[in-house]
């Protein structure tokens, strides 16, 4: 038999992996408070429920790709939330990007109620999502894993099994913290180099090949020389991936002084105005401290 899935939050991600699974041949319910959200995945064949209570009560597995920990809780623990609807054994795959510690106490609470929950954060922007490449990291019992393994591999083509609930969302937060501190590091060094009269074309051709390139300065760099900084996740919520960070070492004693430096760029950016543009807008911190933009030649 092939299993019933509910999909819940159908933005950018979320959308393009819940067509992926129906893709993959398994009949799909979907929940999203944006109902224009819901017509795109209706149009494609998906049946759609009128809360996350009453999508719990037609299938056996729900995926979640939802903002954060608070929209996370309160889909499942809230008014018409999951639990109200869900019978034992009901398994929820929470693949949005949300902290650690809370995901523990998500994983006891439903334990309670005899719900089965993994967390399963993916790597990867739009484009990957649409094309199905994403990276999951999965932790939660591996016999949830070799369950859901098929639905996975339909959203992407790296699935990683992590370990124990909590494994994939410390995993997900290693990887960001590599990212924002590489974000933060482009955005106070490519400002000196237009400061010191260095062409920014020609500085971006070498940052992007040579030793010193970096998926952030690939991404970014190229974006500041037209200065367009509202691409990808938002300052604001890799923000909060560093206080996280800072959370989880603060409670286990472990010294992270690059992690709390690079949340000072942050800290300035936010201060500025930036929390709802790209982490590529930390360049314009920069920019105005220096007087210089980094921007390709009119």
């Amino acid at each position: 038999m092939t299993e019933k899935i509910g999909f819940i939050g159908l933005g950018e991600m979320g959308k393009w992996m819940a067509l992926n699974i129906m893709k993959a041949g398994f009949p799909v319910t979907v929940y999203d408070v944006n109902l224009e959200a819901m017509k795109f995945l209706t149009g494609q064949g998906a049946d759609s429920a009128g809360s996350p209570a009453d999508l719990a009560g037609r299938v056996q597995w729900v995926f979640l790709s939802v903002p954060n920990t608070e929209v996370v809780e309160e889909v499942i623990f809230g008014d018409q939330g999951l639990v109200e609807g869900a019978g034992p054994g009901l398994v929820i795959v929470d693949t949005s990007t949300i902290n650690y510690l809370p995901t523990l106490d998500i994983d006891q609470r439903l334990r309670e109620k005899d719900i089965l929950f993994a967390d399963a954060p993916v790597s990867g922007m739009e484009a990957r999502a649409k094309e199905a490449t994403l990276t999951v990291m999965f932790g939660g019992d591996p016999k949830i894993f070799d369950q859901v393994r098929k639905a996975l591999d339909a959203i992407g083509n790296k699935i990683i099994y992590m370990g124990k609930t909590g494994s994939g969302q410390l995993t997900k937060l290693i990887n960001q913290l590599l990212f924002n501190i590489s974000a933060a590091a482009i955005a106070e060094i490519l400002p000196m180099a237009a400061r010191l009269g260095l062409d920014p074309e020609k500085v971006t051709d070498v940052v992007t090949t040579g030793t010193g390139r970096s998926f952030a300065a690939e991404f970014f760099a190229p974006l500041a020389l037209d200065g367009i900084f509202d691409r990808g996740y938002p300052l604001k919520s890799a923000y909060k991936d560093m206080i996280s960070a800072s959370d989880i070492c603060s409670r286990e004693k472990i010294p992270l002084p690059l992690v709390h430096a690079a949340t000072t760029t942050y800290q300035m950016a936010l201060a500025d105005g930036y929390g709802d543009e790209g982490k590529g807008a930390m360049i314009k911190v920069f920019e105005r401290m220096l007087g210089v933009k980094f921007r390709k030649k009119e």
